[in-house]
């Protein structure tokens, strides 16, 4: 570098030091980051950009460290569809990886030796009870044990500690009001955060550059209709698939933009906040969306939706022909030409009920309210035909419909064609809404 090569580089970095000052902006590290000799370069940009004005909240992972604690406990680690099964007897060694994995990232960010980038810093690190979770529970007939999802955010106690200066630092752990703690995933937590704080970016941690395309080249910038698309052709289980799908939720929730960039490359968060063409693979978002009554055109796009749902079990099956039947009973979410989310209402008229099936959204498109603006609409379809309840099956999403004001009822009570009809193998729990 020249002598003065430094000097332009500050210059022209200036916009983007005035346009970041007081914005949020949530970090996601994944346990394999904190294990690399990167990572103390790392601490020392989110000094810099806090010492900027910029409002920080990190989210970080332990799978390597959770692995390493129960490999040593001669534990066995079980896993389906990629997620960690965490059985009671393994949590307290997940929650002794956790714990001390926060521990050092504090005292990282605590440095401040005299001739060190952090010298002066003086950075105020807060933790806490910010994520409440639920359980995943039983998926393809595996207990998930205490794994969880997040549930909520605490956005006014997080908002407090970023207002006061404060690095705020979350673990990948969820708490419930029973007093249950549950271990979660890190990209879950970020995007979730991210989302709940309408934070200007999200920034994820990687192995690589970015996304890389079939050629191993990195793909610069993707709208999240493109980061979807490209969903589909990756695995499940794939890793990057987690983090593209956190990066496409955040966007859909509101997030400006979330960008993809390298743990193992020096300096890719500064590069990627204060240059031009940045480091690694921006996900920006679009808005082109409306929940309206499905046609016939709209099959095809209910078929692909609800697809790997009856695959899994979630669903019952249903042919192209029979939805060509039922299409008039449908409402769906599209957003840019795509469907994202779809619910059906058949009607029982001589009991004044009305059933919601066939519910599904697109898993990168979940947590923006989609499933609230679906189940709108099917109430007011509901009301309008004069149903005075709205009843539901359900295998794994109880807790979601009974945040929605549904309450549980028993199988007898369920309309007499429906009853007839009712699957025992499946073992569905029912709920009932009252429409007022």
């Amino acid at each position: 570098m020249k002598s003065n090569d430094w000097l332009h580089g500050f210059r022209h970095s200036s916009p983007y030091i005035n346009a970041h000052r007081g914005r949020t902006v949530v970090l996601t590290l994944g346990g394999e980051a904190i294990a690399h000799d990167n990572l103390i370069n790392i601490i020392h940009d989110i000094t810099l950009l806090s010492s900027l004005g910029v409002k920080l909240v990190v989210a970080f992972g332990a799978r390597p460290q959770i692995q390493k604690r129960l490999d040593e406990a001669g534990e066995i680690s079980e896993f389906k569809d990629g997620l960690r099964i965490t059985k009671e007897a393994q949590l307290p060694f997940a929650l002794e990886a956790i714990g001390a994995l926060r521990a050092y990232l504090e005292s990282r960010l605590s440095m401040g030796l005299v001739n060190s980038p952090m010298h002066g810093a003086r950075i105020r690190v807060s933790s806490g009870n910010y994520v409440a979770a639920r359980p995943v529970g039983v998926l393809g007939g595996v207990d998930h044990g205490y794994t969880g999802r997040v549930r909520r955010v605490d956005i006014s106690g997080i908002e407090k500690l970023l207002e006061a200066g404060h690095i705020v630092l979350l673990p990948p752990l969820g708490y419930s009001p029973t007093g249950d703690a549950f271990n979660l995933s890190y990209e879950d937590v970020g995007s979730h955060v991210a989302a709940a704080l309408q934070a200007e970016k999200l920034i994820i941690f990687t192995e690589h550059k970015g996304v890389l395309d079939e050629a191993g080249d990195l793909v610069r910038e993707l709208t999240v209709r493109q980061a979807c698309d490209r969903l589909a052709t990756l695995k499940a289980a794939d890793a990057d698939s987690d983090l593209l799908r956190a990066a496409c939720d955040a966007c859909v929730k509101g997030v400006r933009r979330s960008h993809i960039i390298s743990y193992g490359e020096d300096g890719a968060l500064l590069e990627e906040m204060f240059t031009r063409d940045g480091s690694g693979t921006l996900v920006s978002g679009d808005n082109y969306e409306q929940v309206r009554r499905a046609r016939v055109e709209d099959i095809g796009g209910i078929v692909e939706l609800i697809q790997p749902l009856e695959d899994q079990g979630i669903l019952v099956r249903r042919s192209r022909e029979l939805l060509e039947t039922e299409i008039d009973g449908f409402v769906v979410a599209e957003r840019d030409g795509m469907i994202v989310g779809c619910a059906a209402l058949y009607s029982y008229p001589e009991e004044t009920a009305g059933e919601l099936s066939c519910f599904a959204v697109d898993p990168a498109y979940r947590r923006a309210g989609r499933g609230d603006d679906i189940l709108a609409m099917i109430e007011s379809k509901a009301r309008s035909l004069g149903l005075a309840q709205l009843f539901v099956l359900t295998t794994q999403t109880e807790h979601w419909f009974r945040e929605r004001g549904f309450e549980p009822s028993k199988v007898q009570f369920l309309p007499g064609p429906k009853l007839a009809n009712y699957n025992t193998q499946r073992n569905s729990k029912v709920f009932v809404k009252r429409l007022g």
